[in-house]
């Protein structure tokens, strides 16, 4: 038998570096296996490099727009290579943090391609060695990979997923995203802002269908006006070729239709990463495709637990994160730090959208009698000196005691600001609370503080509802 520890993880993403981490500051011997770059697909091929580019793009076409400001640039452009190497800098900084926390937090890395076989041991195999190390418990974060769609064509050349986008060198004439959702439209304000041809191909009535129904109309009017061209309700029956451009065929309104592009992505969600994960006669319960787990995320092997996208729930790195922590702490004898109830989403479009616990129409439909305060952010004076596009912040307490139940946001630095409406969701706080702290001028944030003073009886900034 090789090495012993208390904790093995397999994977060093956002939720199994975390976890190892916070173990090993608990007095955990742990070790972590992953057989590609620390930090997951969050870091390497997902969060990271998604936003670093959001932003070289939001920046020239801001540069584009400068004239609105009395700012004149006579000949603006780009370098897309440049772009790239900017990208792949920020991502490599951030790995090398990684892996400079476990080496100082005496974590073991072990290269390679863990698998779980009885009794908690793990087989570890890469190109140089093969080794069998053992541990007392064990934290399954493999993470996910691409979904591709089950129609023909998915095969062919330049039909690529967002592993592969990111690998391009030049940026593309032309994309077809199949898929309005996160992946999908944060794509779409990249490409489109460097004036790549874009159009979106949704199955579902609207974008990003899961958050607040004002959110995906008003994000579908943007970037329309940004010249994305997009299709809802639209099924997608396959992509052909014909010389160097993809066909994708789609159904709308029951017609058949066709789009030609350079290349199409496939951004129809992520599946859990479970392939070679599991030895001969070692196997937890799964559902879906999906590991199950229970309350504390322990499989039904004893000792061996799961986080992340690895089983049901919101596929995002800051939930993975939360998780890791929480059964760190529980291994550790902890009581856990983190209300995993609380989830906030954040969109990275321009502007930027973020939610966080109920919205007006989920809470009626739960039954609850609930009142909403919602400001326009065209009235914030940090969003008039910026000159952003429409947006607003909406909050959704209780009617009879004002605890806030949620919020929605579509506005600049809302993935910011929903930070401070998460700790109120998790520690039900009250909207006479969260009116109590002081609010600084001119910020984005004061619209925080107008929705909340809207749920008391009329925002300070916004005109008085007529009386009927």
């Amino acid at each position: 038998m090789g090495q012993e520890f208390d904790l093995i993880v397999i994977g060093a993403g956002p939720g199994g570096y975390v976890a190892a981490i916070k173990a090993a500051k608990l007095g955990m011997k742990t070790a972590v296996v992953e057989h590609r770059d620390v930090g997951g697909t969050c870091l390497n091929r997902g969060c990271i490099p998604a936003k670093a580019m959001i932003h070289a793009s939001s920046l020239y076409r801001e540069i584009q727009e400068s004239g609105r400001f009395g700012i004149f640039v006579p000949e603006v452009g780009f370098d897309y290579g440049k772009i790239l190497e900017y990208k792949e800098g920020t991502t490599k900084k951030l790995v090398q943090g990684v892996e400079q926390l476990m080496k100082s937090n005496g974590i073991t890395f072990i290269s390679g391609k863990g698998t779980l076989l009885p009794d908690r041991n793990v087989r570890v195999v890469s190109e140089a060695s093969e080794m069998v190390i053992h541990g007392e418990k064990i934290i399954l974060a493999a993470g996910s990979r691409p979904f591709i769609l089950p129609v023909p064509g998915m095969e062919l050349p330049g039909v690529l997923t967002s592993d592969e986008l990111f690998q391009l060198k030049e940026l593309p004439e032309s994309l077809v995203m199949i898929g309005g959702g996160v992946i999908g439209v944060e794509f779409a304000t990249v490409f489109a802002a460097l004036g790549c041809k874009v159009t979106i191909l949704e199955a579902m009535p609207r974008l990003i269908s899961n958050l607040d129904k004002e959110i995906s109309q008003s994000l579908k009017m943007i970037l329309k006006k940004r010249g994305v061209d997009i299709h809802t309700s639209a099924a997608v029956r396959g992509v052909t070729r014909d010389g160097d451009l993809c066909i994708c065929t789609y159904v709308e309104k029951e017609k058949e239709m066709t789009v030609t592009a350079q290349y199409v992505l496939c951004a129809a969600g992520r599946r859990p990463n479970t392939e070679g994960l599991f030895g001969d006669g070692v196997k937890p319960e799964m559902e879906r495709g999906r590991v199950v787990v229970d309350e504390r995320f322990q499989t039904t092997l004893e000792g061996v637990y799961a986080i992340g996208d690895l089983i049901k729930g919101m596929q995002l790195a800051h939930t993975a994160s939360a998780q890791g922590i929480f059964v760190a702490e529980q291994l550790a004898g902890k009581e856990p730090s983190i209300d995993l109830s609380v989830v906030p989403s954040c969109v990275y479009t321009d502007p930027e959208i973020a939610c966080v616990g109920l919205s007006e129409d989920a809470a009626k439909e739960q039954g609850l009698a609930v009142k909403t305060g919602k400001f326009i952010m065209s009235a914030n004076g940090k969003s008039l000196i910026t000159q952003e596009e429409r947006g607003f912040i909406k909050i959704v307490a209780r009617e009879e005691t004002g605890e806030i139940l949620g919020a929605q946001l579509m506005c600049a630095r809302a993935t910011d600001m929903v930070g401070e409406l998460v700790t109120a969701v998790a520690n039900k706080l009250t909207v006479r609370q969260l009116l109590k702290g002081m609010r600084a001028h001119p910020t984005y944030n004061e619209g925080i503080g107008e929705a909340l003073e809207e749920l008391e009886g009329g925002a300070i900034h916004v005109a008085p509802r007529r009386k009927r």
